[in-house]
């Protein structure tokens, strides 16, 4: 399927608008390097990049409304994150695991939650953050409020799992107020697409269950952006369920577990490369005059003292201490448990 063409130049986004996709695509990179190098230094058990989704990620975040949707995340979505409202000093205490994390230090690298700002909680079952999209989408329906969505994303190896199909299917026959937002990055984990599915076009099983499916270019945050826009206008207007593809591709391996050496060549990853969205969106805004060379090295540079001065400032902030490790897992007193 071919992607989605904006109508109105940059999509109706402003420039104002346009730097801050910039921002947020730059910080996802910063972020992967400082992550990958503090898993190098023994600091964090494990990191998980996001290079080659940045623009999907900045674009859909841009869709997202603040204070009114909901964002139901999978682990490789540290962009959509903090484009919809996640501090990087939470971030950064989520990857430390610091008492003062969200989660007092519970959960694994990229498993981030805040309710108050609409961020689900991330479940390592693939798929299963599907379903629970859809049934936040479904309360909203049911309990008549208006004008709010359930953004859900996934990678294309979910689309391989049971709870894919029974999430799409039961908010196609309901007509719930979901988008959901294929990561498509042609590898699900050292799985390539050839050997998942027959039809590397995720978009079209939307014709299955009866909604549209929309195929775009995820190296391009505002036609990203453009579709999933387009798609919340369907869903709050009680059109229901839209299914987006956005074809990307994941440049580093799959965690720093990972050795993506030994199932894909060195060509593959240097031909997508060079389709890389941060450099394609800088030259993008620069031929457009929304900035210029000199500011966007400015821009890379503040970034990457920001995210090193939160780094140091989160690494010295406390531990959980052992005393509080059933805390919030069994209802009542913990005390035989440490005895």
């Amino acid at each position: 399927m071919a992607p989605t063409r904006t109508a109105a130049p940059h999509a109706g986004l402003d420039a104002d608008q346009l730097l801050a996709l910039l921002r947020n695509m730059l910080t996802q990179r910063a972020v992967d390097t400082r992550g990958f190098q503090l898993n190098r230094q023994g600091k964090i058990a494990i990191a998980m990049g996001s290079e080659g989704h940045e623009a999907v990620q900045a674009g859909a975040g841009m869709a997202f409304v603040r204070g009114k949707d909901v964002l139901y995340p999978y682990y490789r979505n540290t962009g959509i994150t903090l484009a919809c409202g996640f501090t990087l000093e939470d971030l950064f205490r989520s990857q430390f695991a610091r008492a003062t994390d969200t989660t007092a230090g519970r959960s694994i690298i990229n498993h981030v939650t805040d309710k108050r700002k609409g961020i689900a909680s991330i479940s390592s079952i693939i798929a299963s953050q599907c379903t629970h999209a859809v049934g936040a989408a479904y309360a909203f329906k049911l309990r008549g409020e208006r004008d709010r969505i359930a953004l859900c994303t996934f990678g294309e190896g979910a689309t391989s799992e049971g709870e894919w199909h029974e999430a799409v299917n039961f908010a196609s026959i309901h007509r719930v107020p979901v988008v959901f937002l294929c990561e498509n990055n042609q590898w699900a984990i050292s799985t390539p697409i050839a050997k998942q599915m027959r039809n590397p076009d995720v978009a079209t099983r939307a014709a299955g269950y009866g909604i549209p499916g929309v195929s775009v270019d995820g190296f391009d945050p505002i036609a990203v952006y453009a579709a999933v826009h387009a798609a919340r206008e369907r869903a709050v207007s009680g059109g229901g369920p839209t299914l987006i593809e956005a074809k990307c591709y994941r440049f580093l391996s799959h965690t720093t577990d990972d050795d993506d050496r030994t199932y894909r060549s060195r060509e593959e990853v240097a031909r997508a490369r060079e389709r890389d969205p941060v450099p394609r969106f800088e030259r993008y805004l620069t031929d457009a005059g929304i900035t210029d060379a000199a500011a966007i090295e400015a821009l890379r540079k503040e970034i990457a003292r920001h995210v090193n001065a939160v780094t140091d400032a989160i690494e010295a902030e406390p531990l959980p201490l052992p005393e509080t490790l059933y805390d919030g897992v069994y209802a009542g007193p913990t005390d035989p448990w440490l005895t």
